[in-house]
């Protein structure tokens, strides 16, 4: 019996090696095309197509199995999670007598380290989410079944009580890339310094704040050491929304006393609201079935989805065309990638977490996503490194039949990105309306022309304007007032070798190209 599965082995290994040999055979010819032409919008799909992804029917048959056992094992509650933005129904307030109430509360007060006491504003605060906000909780019902076994895992590990997890949706609403006013990130809100101290780095790419399991991590062990100085949970949690300092105020002031509800006056107003919403929100959630409070059924949860080491940059566009993903999905499980592009760097460990049934396709197929990402990088940027500066805004004009996409996909960048360096709250657009934008790539301009209008030293013959240098101006929005002139242009025509030659009143020779 060992012996015909030796032999078995042999002969998965022996196909196995030589599928993969003609991908790599087909992958190397494909990488050594000299040139590839930037207009031609099928190149993608018609190499994908060339590459033949494989599908591993064994291993997709294993997944599915075990996936199976997960869904129909009673450790997967009932609560499900949806993607999309469905409106939920939800019914009028059920009647919630004091009496009622003050008896919940004394089971949650036994069965959790927190002081969870009834006072009548804490039953207001209680009724008012019930009456105004039920719809959001069913909302959070459905992101709960992602989130709360990552929170669940850490808080259990670091000897927190789980009941900490809903501290998250007082902070964040379970939105991983929620912002504060005063630039608090993520689903635990660090700010900078904080999530700095916790080893939550920042970076032009990725912010670890808006990671998930990296900040859950944080918040766990900033929480455990907040314990440690005042040895009351609800103190810790009010440190955590304050700061230590002003706890250790409030409790001064107070006379010593170290009961949240007797300081409470003597917090500042956001903190003295911040322990009652916690309760109010711990309340909703052990009795959302009481409350007629519900999710809908949805497909996703945290033990459905795994990650992969991505092993080259990789854009969010790219995995869902190698894929056949959607970016919304990516985005969701990915959040950290704030310009929706996963970097390399060596030394750096940069996940991507995928939907189970699509890590099979990734893992199965890895080389040939590189492959293709490979092409896609050069048929969109290869002019832009070397004649163009990125970092270099201009200025669009929206169009009668612009969107969004249409002028993402123009300029090489992403929707996301268009909103942020435009502070846009909605995908709307006003025809006239100017955009800032940051392009990967510019449209309608060829190799041969913008190397013609770079490389050209010798002064041109024909017509020129005298334009003269204002205070604040600059070589790029000098270029910017004139059509089909560069920086390097101005520089070339009159002679200018540094940037700080450039002084107001000087005059400078503009040529009609």
């Amino acid at each position: 019996m060992k012996q015909l599965v030796y032999i078995l082995f042999l002969c998965f290994f022996y196909n196995g090696f030589a599928q993969v040999k003609k991908d790599t055979l087909k992958i190397e010819k494909i990488e050594n095309l000299k040139e590839i032409s930037s207009k031609n919008d099928t190149i993608f799909k018609q190499v994908k197509d060339s590459l033949a992804f494989k599908t591993d029917t064994i291993a997709d048959k294993i997944d599915s199995l075990w996936l199976h056992q997960l869904i129909n094992s009673p450790l997967n509650d009932t609560i499900k999670y949806v993607l999309t933005g469905t409106k939920i129904v939800v019914s009028d307030l059920v009647d919630l007598p004091t009496d009622t109430l003050k008896k919940r509360l004394k089971i949650l007060d036994a069965k959790s380290p927190f002081h969870i006491e009834y006072n009548p504003q804490l039953e207001s605060i209680i009724k008012t989410y019930l009456k105004r906000r039920k719809g959001t909780f069913a909302n959070l019902l459905e992101k709960a079944r992602y989130y709360f076994p990552l929170f669940e895992e850490q808080l259990s590990k670091y000897d927190i009580p789980l009941e900490v997890k809903y501290l998250a949706i007082v902070e964040s609403a379970l939105n991983p890339r929620a912002r504060s006013k005063v630039g608090a990130a993520g689903l635990w809100q660090f700010m900078y310094q904080t999530g700095k101290q916790y080893h939550l780095n920042v970076s032009s790419y990725v912010d670890e704040r808006y990671d998930p399991y990296r900040e859950t991590v944080a918040a766990c062990k900033y929480l455990k050491n907040l314990y440690q100085i005042f040895g009351d949970w609800d103190l810790a949690l009010a440190a955590y929304n304050s700061g230590p300092g002003n706890v250790s105020k409030a409790i001064r002031k107070s006379g010593g006393s170290k009961n949240y509800w007797n300081i409470r006056h003597n917090l500042p107003m956001e903190t003295a609201g911040y322990l009652p919403a916690f309760y109010a929100t711990l309340y909703i959630f052990e009795y959302a079935n009481e409350h007629q409070i519900k999710a809908k059924k949805t497909a996703l949860a945290k033990f459905e989805t795994d990650t992969v080491q991505v092993k080259r940059l990789l854009t969010f566009a790219q995995i869902s065309q190698s894929l056949g993903i959607d970016i919304k999905i990516l985005q969701f499980l990915n959040p950290q990638y704030k310009l929706d592009i996963i970097p390399y760097i060596k030394r750096k460990n940069y996940m991507l977490t995928l939907p189970i049934k699509y890590i099979g396709k990734f893992v199965s197929n890895e080389h040939q996503i590189y492959a293709l990402a490979k092409i896609d990088d050069a048929k969109r940027e290869k002019p832009l490194p070397k004649y163009f500066e990125m970092n270099q805004r201009i200025r669009y004009r929206v169009r009668n039949g612009d969107f969004l996409g249409k002028i993402a996909n123009r300029y090489g960048v992403s929707v996301r990105s268009i909103k942020k360096w435009n502070r846009l709250r909605s995908s709307r657009l006003r025809i006239g309306q100017r955009l800032s934008i940051y392009p990967r790539r510019l449209p309608g301009i060829s190799r041969s022309k913008i190397v013609k209008k770079h490389t050209r030293k010798s002064t041109p013959k024909g017509k020129y304007q005298i334009y003269t240098v204002k205070n604040g101006d600059s070589l790029w929005l000098i270029a910017q007032k004139f059509s089909n002139v560069s920086a390097q242009n101005i520089k070339d025509w009159n002679n200018i070798w540094s940037v700080k030659s450039l002084k107001p009143g000087m005059k400078l020779k503009i040529y009609n190209l």
